[in-house]
């Protein structure tokens, strides 16, 4: 990464369940996970992972927020199948996944194509990346984020 730190962008995306979240407006720290896409193994697995341990972020006054390419209708199927318990974004226009370089080339079975890297960045509450993390792997990754999430 560059000397620049990330920061968190000024952007209001659309969220499960209808309506909008002003990124701006969240006080306190944020966990932002992005993932591939709803309804997969993986992503459900990290979604479900995030959603089990959601009250001890709220006990440190952190805010959890998935996102993903998929539409606001996709996510409302995946919150509602899978009893998820934070925000899932959609960032259909890709604003948010291009802000913070998770838009990728992707190869699978020798094809290539562009796609989310799954990464999870923990925003200070004065809007900066405190901690990232890409190439994520499921397991153990929402408590991993949990104890980064303690030592701010």
């Amino acid at each position: 990464m560059s000397d620049e730190t990330l920061t968190l962008p000024d952007l209001t995306l659309p969220r499960d369940g209808g309506g909008t979240l002003a990124l701006k407006a969240i006080d306190g720290p944020i966990v932002l996970f992005f993932y591939p896409k709803d309804d997969t193994p993986g992503c459900t697995k990290e979604s479900i992972a995030f959603t089990e341990a959601l009250p001890e972020f709220e006990k440190l006054g952190v805010t959890v927020l998935g996102a993903s390419r998929d539409s606001v209708a996709k996510h409302d199927k995946f919150v509602a199948k899978h009893a998820l318990g934070m925000p899932l974004l959609s960032d259909e226009d890709g604003a948010l996944t291009e802000h913070f370089g998770v838009w990728v080339e992707k190869k699978m079975y020798g094809k290539t194509y562009m796609g989310i890297d799954r990464s999870t960045f923990l925003i200070g509450a004065d809007g900066r990346v405190a901690q990232e993390w890409r190439k994520v792997k499921v397991p153990g990754h929402a408590e991993a984020v949990l104890e980064a999430a303690k030592a701010l």
